[in-house]
């Protein structure tokens, strides 16, 4: 316990009965979320070490075990911390509008996990493109062709340009350009 609470790599080299203890890992994970990677199968799976180490480090809910990628509190507490992490989550829980809207909250670009039905959802995409307007990539074609969600992403990102529907593309150069109309050859 004692080298765990000075360095919690220390759980990486402990025996496999040391990485299956609930008090050294909760210790471990207290310290760095990462130390979930070193515990055993059986902790993996322990509700309250994973959810004190995606409080720490959401990233790590990829080391969480399958039934908690599953389970809500887990998978909204990692969101939260980490975007990204939804990722790691299930399925069911990728199309779950507040597990969604956490983790756009915490990194726009997070809408890539989400479910189809809610990168169709404009109330989604004006808050993703908000945070990170280069999450206009994973809006619907419908929703990259709206000019006010293009301007939202724009105003955050220039570079969000690039996934803008050709239309809006056009246009954008259009005005950008002074030009009127422009003629297809």
């Amino acid at each position: 316990m004692k080298a765990i609470k000075k360095d919690w790599r220390a759980l990486r080299s402990a025996s496999d009965e040391l990485k299956a203890d609930r008090d050294i890992v909760t210790a471990a994970v207290k310290e760095n979320g990462y130390a979930l990677v070193f515990a055993s199968d059986g902790l993996r799976g322990d509700r309250e070490i994973v959810t004190t180490a995606v409080n720490q480090n959401g990233y790590v809910l990829q080391y969480a075990s399958t039934e908690l990628r599953g389970y809500r509190e887990v998978v909204l507490a990692a969101v939260k911390q980490c975007g990204w992490a939804l990722m790691w989550a299930s399925e069911e829980l990728r199309g779950d509008h507040e597990v969604v809207l956490a983790a756009i909250k915490q990194r726009g670009d997070g809408l890539k996990y989400a479910s189809g039905g809610l990168r169709s959802d404009r109330k989604f995409i004006l808050v993703a493109v908000h945070q990170n307007g280069r999450a206009l990539e994973y809006a619907s074609e419908e929703l990259r062709n709206d000019i006010d969600v293009v301007r939202a992403a724009l105003s955050q990102s220039w570079d969000a340009v690039n996934y803008a529907s050709r239309q809006i593309q056009r246009n954008i150069i259009q005005d950008w350009l002074g030009i009127k109309e422009v003629k297809n050859d």
